[in-house]
């Protein structure tokens, strides 16, 4: 293999990858920037089980859990999005890193996948996505439904998360005992990935939203970006800048949290 990986953004820009700095190179089998021409291949199905190839600080340099939970507290799902970043695409492309090698996953199976679109890459997957639904949404209707799309297509970029199935039949061959749950566990680690990234973008000044136009985007997206067919799309992250000042309504609890939370022993 060689020494130097190239991985290519979606503004053409080449990242040298080194080898063998193995948190980084956990990072590159999982997470794929798209650039601008379709002959980007992936790599093939490559798990870790050895949670020591990946790097972790045991320092946190958080003084309490203020910060975090002030992030959680103010992410919203916003719509009203413009073709605009707070923040340089390397930037994106760190964050979204970031959230790859260290987000936890069952088995430490690390199956998330993650294609960045980014830009013109972005505004292609949402004109994917009303070609595949025109024929099949009734035509009186179809004006409501590109008028949603087109307030995803106005954003900034979108990440696709897919779940690999590979390493996860690998644990059910590995661990019978545990088999049927194997599945339930891959939706956990790709549901967590998908809230530290919305969390995280929008702490950057991005709003964003998550959207489910999976199943019936899955190939055309695959085939056009080279995807693995076997990969499950599971949840498309949209963000762009903020197209409204107003500030988002409060967050709505339609079930109050004493009935949601219970605490035994203090």
């Amino acid at each position: 293999m060689a020494s130097r990986l190239q991985l290519k953004t979606a503004i053409g820009r080449n990242l040298p990858i080194r080898q063998p700095v193995s948190s980084t190179l956990v990072a590159s089998r999982r997470l794929f920037a798209i650039p601008k021409s379709r002959n980007h291949t992936f790599p093939g199905n490559h798990f870790h089980l050895n949670s020591s190839l990946r790097t972790f600080s045991s320092t946190s340099t958080m003084a309490s859990s203020s910060a975090y939970l002030d992030a959680v507290k103010a992410r919203r799902t916003i719509y009203a999005l413009n073709n605009k970043a707070p923040i340089s695409d390397e930037r994106i492309e760190e964050i979204v890193k970031d959230v790859v090698l260290n987000t936890p996953s069952s088995f430490n199976s690390q199956s998330a996948r993650l294609v960045v679109l980014l830009k013109e890459e972005h505004e292609r997957f949402w004109d994917f996505v009303k070609e595949v639904l025109r024929p099949q949404v009734p035509e009186d209707q179809f004006p409501k439904t590109e008028q949603r799309l087109n307030t995803f297509r106005a954003g900034y970029g979108t990440i696709l998360f897919f779940e690999d199935p590979a390493p996860v039949d690998a644990l059910k061959q590995a661990f019978p005992l545990y088999a049927e749950h194997f599945p339930v566990w891959s939706e956990h680690t790709s549901a967590m990935h998908q809230i530290h990234l919305w969390t995280a973008l929008e702490a950057e000044g991005f709003g964003a939203n998550l959207q489910h136009y999976n199943p019936v985007i899955d190939q055309k997206a695959q085939n056009y970006w080279n995807i693995p067919q076997e990969w499950a799309l599971r949840a498309q992250l949209v963000f762009g800048g903020r197209a409204s000042n107003e500030a988002p309504a409060p967050k709505e609890q339609k079930t109050p949290v004493e009935s949601r939370v219970f605490v035994h022993g203090k």
